[in-house]
């Protein structure tokens, strides 16, 4: 089931199988937008909770929107603030209105509702923007979860009603359901009557494990239109990504790269490395001598270990950018791989390198 595919926007096309890098509070960590554009990435993620609290969305309005304000004038896709209200907000109340939450910030008082979630996306400017959902944590009951489910349905209705964009900005619709196939059904369902520009899956990787989050995607991906974007939301692991593309999944978005790149752990070809372990501290070899980016290829693994076990503020943008120049290469090895009909190949050979290790020097 996996498809190549385009996604054509004024600010520029977005090809697919897509990972889109970070930025939640309009910068991806430890990088600069330049870089992130000459690894490959088409488009960035930007978050509707963050923005809105910190600078806020009218202040970036004013500057003259997202894309001006970070310096990014490619496609940018906002979350629209749901799941950071279930993981980061305090004090939350929920209702058919919306959520009522403190700020994990400073404590203020905030109200998030469909048409407020539209209403910043629009003032922030994105160019695909994303329906205001309630993702349902993991365990939940079924009661539980067709209520989350319910509710994240009569919210698309009104994201779709407040949605303002302009012929060239898109809507995303969020299917959810927990780990329950019939309310899986039921959401994709009600969703594509709605009719939204692509569809996400939402309320996964939120701890249910690969298998049961491949078993959801197995279920609900036949379901969704063959001629829309389908996004899997926070996912994942290059092994996730490998088997959501062989699902038919199209896009996808994870802190991963840059999160683990601030912690000394490298993603490469041989799996990922941890720089903090003591081996490296003397090994003059780079993470990967075959790779395009200037950061794998010609700084050597006892430097890196250097700056990551001295806490150096270089250490983080370094292997930001091996990490985050991986997960390009794996996409455009993926798009590749499609075309030339050998996905399945390409996805067993890509694991037997991670299988053997990082262990002995590479050839």
């Amino acid at each position: 089931m996996a498809r190549l595919g385009e996604i054509a926007m004024p600010r520029g096309r977005i090809r697919t199988p897509a990972f889109m890098a970070v930025g939640t509070a309009a910068t991806v960590k430890a990088m600069y937008p330049d870089q992130v554009y000459d690894l490959g990435c088409d488009i960035v993620l930007g978050n509707t909770y963050h923005l809105m609290l910190r600078p806020g969305a009218e202040q970036v309005a004013a500057l003259g929107g997202l894309h001006k304000f970070m310096q990014w004038p490619h496609p940018i896709l906002t979350d629209s603030g749901g799941f950071q209200v279930m993981s980061l907000a305090k004090l939350r109340k929920i209702s058919e209105n919306g959520v009522e939450f403190q700020s994990h910030i400073d404590g203020t008082k905030h109200m998030l509702s469909p048409e407020r979630s539209m209403e910043i996306q629009g003032l922030l400017g994105s160019d695909i923007q994303m329906i205001f959902d309630e993702c349902a944590p993991y365990p939940c009951s079924h009661v539980d979860a067709e209520h989350s489910m319910e509710l994240s349905l009569c919210w698309a209705e009104r994201s779709k009603q407040a949605f303002t964009g302009n012929s060239g900005q898109a809507l995303f619709g969020i299917v959810q359901g927990s780990v329950y196939k019939d309310l899986r059904d039921r959401s994709a369902e009600r969703l594509i009557d709605i009719g939204f520009n692509g569809y996400a899956v939402g309320g996964l990787a939120v701890g249910e494990g690969q298998e049961i989050m491949l078993e959801m995607l197995d279920h609900t991906l036949p379901q969704l239109p063959i001629d829309k974007p389908r996004y899997l939301m926070g996912v994942g692991t290059p092994n996730d990504i490998l088997e959501s593309v062989a699902r038919g999944i199209d896009m996808f978005d994870c802190v991963m790269p840059t999160r683990s790149g601030r912690h000394g752990q490298a993603f490469s070809r041989f799996g990922k490395i941890n720089l903090s372990n003591a081996r490296h501290a003397n090994d003059p070899r780079p993470i990967d001598e075959q790779s395009h980016c200037p950061a794998a290829r010609d700084y050597s693994r006892a430097y890196l270990h250097h700056l990551v076990k001295s806490k150096e503020y270089l250490s983080a943008m370094l292997i930001s950018w091996i990490n985050l120049s991986y997960y390009q290469e794996l996409m455009a090895g993926i798009r590749l791989s499609i075309a030339e009909n050998r996905f399945e190949e390409f996805a067993e050979q890509t694991k037997s390198g991670w299988a053997k290790g990082d262990i002995a020097p590479h050839s």
